[in-house]
């Protein structure tokens, strides 16, 4: 679960990339020179990673570490699990 820190970091910059996207689809619909969408959508791309990223970092110092502290063996083999499992989704 995300903590109030964490959400008052990613928030504004959520909040910016929605305005990207909002600024992709206005050059879409004026029909604008494709490779200048392009790399619009890349800058997006990277801003969502670094937002992927500050929540990982979250996780892990939270989730992750409440689970190998005083969540048990379980806990912990469940977390690890979990994290495997959302790598190989990248």
């Amino acid at each position: 679960m995300l903590n109030d820190e964490a959400v008052k970091k990613i928030k504004p910059r959520l909040r910016r990339i929605e305005g990207q996207i909002r600024g992709v689809i206005k050059m879409a619909e004026k029909k604008e020179y494709c490779l200048d969408i392009f790399q619009q959508i890349s800058a997006i791309e990277g801003a969502l990673k670094g937002v992927n990223l500050m929540i990982l970092e979250n996780h892990l110092n939270t989730c992750v570490r409440r689970a190998m502290t005083g969540g048990g063996e379980e806990a912990v083999r469940s977390k690890i699990k979990e994290l495997i499992e959302i790598y190989k989704k990248f």
